[in-house]
């Protein structure tokens, strides 16, 4: 229920925008940018590798006309840049960029940019980036990667817990070892058919067409999700003789713990571990993360169904599993500390980033998981030494019981024979007589010393050693035995009681681990996205500035003097060196051609100013190349435009520069 209920929800909260471990970090042209002269090429650079689609790249043009780029590939040597090649000629306006592309994590990633050439459009084109996901493709592939990782989780814990704990009866972990399997290889499959569609963002009807299976497959992510198909079958096969086998040979362990790293390095290789710094260590680190968490879960569940359905659960199995456990718990902090550093960057990162308040409100989850851990530690404890003081008990006790059956028959056969009385025994007379007969009733009544016979009458006994036997149950030594019997309605140790409660608490605690570090593996890290941050203020204060566009109103108050001006302000390579480019737009919202436009910038907070653009027609539109205004601010711009000879009009509008 617990399961069901936390995928319930992150299927239907996850419907929007999908998080990913890549992010722009700058394009060629930037983004708003006016340039003078149209691009041959178009780029984007990543903050971490991707990978390309089919349609990376729509270029629209001012007509709303989508241009096809050509030779859409990664730069030379730069897994984490790719470029376009723009149509020749292209005419002035603004152009809409929209992107689409793969992080190495697997997760797809899309966004637009625009840039203008010559002078903005009046109306620009519509910002169209393309289906960012489907719902249903989202929904379905989320579902099958939550119950990949539970799956993993439950077969590789179980399995070890069966081989290393060795529990009394290991066919009750059957099922979930098998349930696990089927489970792993049904999200598998849906996975690697619902890739494609969920990369172009697409319904699941497409899943099954051929081009886009073939494309998957020669992606890392595909081929990542191959591999963990073809080792299922040996998988499989170690089910099979896994129940069947009390002790394993060396060759069969070192095939078993390969095979689990190879299952765990189809996780490590197709995510966020494959990408970015130490690559390596990172690989290493996340294939031994998986592991750990996969025993200590998984045996979680294998230790609480043993408990639930064995009547007498051994404490060195409880024990071994807890040392078990210990060590599954260091790897995963080392782990999961590297882990940390290596995605947030910074402490800052820790609560100013998504990533960083998933990754509380996991570490919030592990100490309450720690926490449950201890609980089982300390019942285990209990029960181990309990059932030692009981074995103890249970020895001297059967040590006490044959010392006391052996004097009850003593004493009951001294009581039939009497002392001889002259003669030896068997002599005539009839003293002879009362002693073979006093013989031979003790004989009768207490069975065969010697022997081993069994009585169901009164007065009939069981004898198991010489001199060993119980007589009727009117006898005293027979109502310890009778008082014994009802042996299964005797309540339920308290302590097995705490240990299955703390195991349980253990598991769901783990569940809900297990579902954080996978909304974890699908958001953006603080490292990326302080490189993001860090790129977009070096845009405001640095020389990567983009350009500020600024539409006046005017109005000469004479027939068909009015329109609006629009300034754009492009930042040059120093810092308060700017390009001005302005056009002016008359009342049927048209290029108009004017005598005469100016524009002067003042600073009132430093009373500088005013500073005159000196702008030039440049036959359509007004320009200059030497505007400098040398401290960032609230700058007040000032347009003065003159349609004739004696009409004209002058607007103020502020405009915030270098900061």
């Amino acid at each position: 229920m617990l399961l069901g209920t936390v995928l319930v929800l992150l299927v239907f909260s996850g419907a929007g925008t999908a998080s990913a471990h890549a992010a722009l970090r700058g394009s060629d042209p930037e983004d708003g940018s006016v340039l003078k002269s149209a691009p041959r090429h178009i780029s984007l650079t990543f903050t971490e590798s991707v990978g390309l689609l089919d349609d990376s790249f729509r270029v629209i043009d001012p007509d709303n006309q989508r241009l096809e780029p050509a030779d859409v590939q990664h730069a030379p040597d730069r897994s984490d840049t790719v470029r376009a090649t723009l149509p020749p000629k292209l005419t002035k306006g603004t152009y809409v960029v929209a992107w689409r592309v793969v992080s190495a994590d697997s997760h797809p990633i899309s966004g637009a940019f625009t840039f203008s050439v010559g002078a903005p459009s009046p109306t620009p084109p519509a910002i169209d980036t393309g289906p960012v996901e489907d719902p249903a493709t989202a929904g379905l592939y989320n579902i099958a990667r939550y119950l990949a990782y539970l799956a993993v989780a439950l077969l590789l814990g179980t399995a070890v817990f069966v081989t290393v704990c060795r529990p009394p009866d290991p066919r009750p972990l059957r099922r979930p070892l098998w349930a696990a399997l089927w489970t792993l290889l049904g999200a598998t499959i849906a996975l690697l058919v619902l890739r494609a569609p969920y990369e172009s963002g697409v319904g699941p009807a497409s899943a099954f067409d051929a081009s886009g299976l073939e494309r998957t497959v020669t992606t890392r992510p595909g081929a990542m999700l191959l591999l963990r198909l073809a080792l299922l079958p040996l998988a499989a096969f170690f089910l099979v003789r896994l129940p069947r086998r009390a002790e394993w040979s060396r060759p069969w362990l070192a095939a078993g713990a390969a095979l689990s790293v190879g299952l765990a390095l189809t996780w490590a290789g197709a995510e966020h571990a494959s990408a970015g710094i130490q690559v390596p260590v990172a690989m290493t680190s996340a294939v031994l993360h998986v592991l750990a968490m996969a025993v200590w879960l998984g045996g979680l569940a294998a230790l609480l169904l043993t408990l639930y359905r064995s009547s007498a659960a051994p404490p060195d199995m409880v024990a071994r599993f807890s040392r078990l456990a210990f060590t599954s718990v260091t790897v995963l902090v080392v782990t999961g500390v590297y882990q940390s550093w290596r995605g947030l960057g910074s402490l800052d990162a820790l609560t100013g980033t998504s990533y960083g308040r998933l990754l509380t409100a996991k570490l919030a989850a592990v100490i309450l998981l720690l926490t449950a851990a201890s609980m089982s530690r300390q019942w285990t404890a209990r029960l181990a030494s309990a059932d030692v003081a009981a074995d103890v008990a249970s020895d001297v006790e059967d040590v006490a019981s044959e010392v006391e059956s052996a004097a009850v028959v003593r004493e009951r056969v001294s009581e039939r024979v009497p002392e001889p009385v002259g003669g030896p025994p068997g002599s005539a007379g009839p003293s002879g007589a009362v002693r073979e007969g006093a013989t031979e009733g003790a004989t009768e009544e207490t069975g065969d010393g010697a022997g081993e016979g069994t009585g169901e009458g009164p007065g009939k006994g069981t004898g198991e050693g010489p001199g060993e036997g119980t007589v009727g149950p009117s006898h005293p030594a027979a109502e310890p035995a009778a008082q014994s019997a009802p042996e299964d309605s005797a309540p339920e140790d308290p302590r097995r009681r705490g240990l299955r409660r703390a195991v349980l608490a253990e598991v769901g605690v783990g569940v809900v681990v297990l579902v954080l570090s996978t909304v974890l593996s699908g958001t953006l890290p603080g490292r990326a996205a302080a490189e993001v941050e860090q790129s977009a203020q070096a845009a405001q204060s640095g020389g990567v500035q983009t350009a500020s566009v600024t539409t006046i109103p005017f109005d000469t108050g004479t027939p068909g003097g009015y329109g609006k001006a629009q300034i754009t302000l492009i930042p040059g390579t120093s810092a308060g060196d700017y390009s001005v480019e302005a056009v002016v737009y008359g009342p049927d919202g048209g290029l108009s051609s004017v005598p005469e436009l100016r524009l002067s910038f003042t600073l009132p907070s430093q009373k500088i100013g005013p500073l005159n653009a000196n702008l030039t027609d440049k036959g359509g539109y007004w320009a200059t190349d030497a505007l400098t205004l040398p401290i960032a601010g609230d700058w007040t711009m000032k347009v003065t435009v003159r349609i004739s000879e004696i009409d004209q009009a002058s607007e103020t509008k502020k405009v915030r520069l270098g900061g």
